[in-house]
């Protein structure tokens, strides 16, 4: 039961969340919160003693109407503020709960897009959209950032508290303004998906649950036509091309209280191919080729592109020179670090470690441990003690205790006797 509970809860309560924001107004964010946390637990209560009722998803959303009515009109916001907001008329009826599948899509896009206003910064709008929209827990978001519960909870009473003295709506922006707010709410997606990519801020190096989650808000985008875009379609295709390699890319020892192989995840080239999901490969094919449906060229149909050159195992110059090319462009439309340090890497493909190193001494990235496993990487054909060096810098520099160990044991292979050591 308490498995059943979990899952719905993650399924349910954004759901619940964004419905009664929408019906009384995204001020009540908190009260919202409270009464669907509150429904969830008389469903334990309930539920231990008499079973899981036949519709579980019906009980929860007539107990959280039940609950917020009771609770608007006990405190008086509901005579004070939302009757006349609702109707103009001296009798205004209460308003109808509609848990509809597409009043709990708009529902949950009018607030996907009122939390990801430029008015609040983007790691408080991860944790919202983590909290509202993803059905996560104060203490599952302190977790992901590796921060306290208190910490989350201050963060994020400030952004909500940004949303109210603002003014912030839950509706759907102007057309005018659309595009420029679709802007931000893909980036805020982009940079959740990556978090979990990647995390800088957890022990473990992939974070699956909050990919997904990304994934999940860019699906929805894709049902609503005026956010239904090439580029919606084009960041779909690349986090489904880098879900598909996740079942090669985590170590089989990454487990608690086991030490990671290499760097805390498996190398590409390192990866074992048949662990691929042929399923997302092809499901990101389709977002690609829908991707490319007008002019627009962005830097997720870039870098969608590269990924999905990634998903083709066999090194071949063809593979190295076009994503070298994509990456190129990338710089040009989209420059970042991160970008110009994966590009060296394709160039050291295509050009070899000595052309590799000029371009990469150029970059200069110091403070990022990447470019130094890269400098390591590029060096150890060449010179043993500059590799050994820089591997070096970049323990010094990682993130994660994953990430050091990972490196250690580099370190070992790279100076042990049977290696050649100098």
């Amino acid at each position: 039961m308490e498995a059943s509970l979990k899952e719905l809860f993650q399924q349910e309560f954004s759901k619940m969340v964004a419905v009664i924001s929408r019906l009384f107004g995204l001020e009540h964010m908190d009260l919202a919160e409270d009464i669907v946390s509150e429904t969830f637990l008389q469903a334990a209560e309930s539920w231990k003693r008499k079973g899981l009722p036949p519709n579980p998803a019906a009980w929860l959303y007539a107990v959280a109407k039940q609950k917020t009515l009771s609770r608007f009109r006990r405190t008086k916001i509901y005579e004070t503020k939302v009757v006349p907001a609702i109707s103009r008329q001296p009798s205004a009826e209460i308003p109808e709960f509609d848990f509809s599948s597409e009043h709990i899509r708009d529902s949950q896009l009018q607030m996907l897009f009122a939390i990801c206003t430029p008015l609040i910064a983007s790691e408080a709008q991860i944790g919202l959209a983590l909290r509202i929209l993803c059905g996560f827990s104060i203490d599952e978001i302190a977790e992901a950032f590796l921060s306290k519960r208190d910490t989350i909870n201050k963060r994020l009473f400030r952004a909500k508290e940004k949303l109210r003295t603002e003014g912030v709506k839950m509706e759907f922006p102007a057309p005018e303004v659309l595009p420029a707010r679709l802007d931000n709410v893909l980036r805020i997606i982009y940079l959740l998906f990556n978090e979990g990519y990647y995390s800088r801020t957890h022990a473990r190096t992939l974070r699956e649950d909050l990919c997904y989650e990304a994934m999940r808000l860019g699906i929805l985008l894709t049902e609503y036509e005026p956010t239904d875009l090439p580029r919606t379609h084009a960041l779909l295709a690349l986090m489904c091309f880098h879900a598909s390699r996740f079942g090669a890319r985590q170590p089989d020892s990454e487990q608690p209280g086991e030490d990671p192989p290499g760097y805390g995840f498996v190398l590409y080239e390192q990866q074992n191919e048949s662990l691929w999901d042929a399923s997302l490969i092809k499901q990101g094919m389709y977002f690609l080729d829908r991707s490319m449906q007008g002019d627009e060229v962005s830097a997720y149909h870039l870098e969608a592109r590269i990924a999905s050159w990634h998903c083709v195992k066999e090194d071949s110059p063809e593979k190295w020179e076009s994503i070298l090319a994509l990456y190129d462009q990338l710089l040009r439309v989209n420059y970042s670090p991160s970008a110009a340090l994966n590009r060296i890497f394709a160039f050291y493909k295509v050009n070899g470690a000595r052309a590799a190193l000029q371009e990469a001494e150029h970059l200069k990235i110091e403070e990022n441990h990447f470019y130094f496993l890269l400098l390591g990487e590029l060096y150890r054909s060449l010179d043993r003690s500059e590799a050994a060096g820089n591997f070096r810098k970049a323990q010094a520099l990682a993130k994660t205790e994953a990430e050091k160990r990972g490196i250690s044991r580099l370190l070992e292979e790279l100076l042990s006797p049977a290696s050649g050591k100098k």
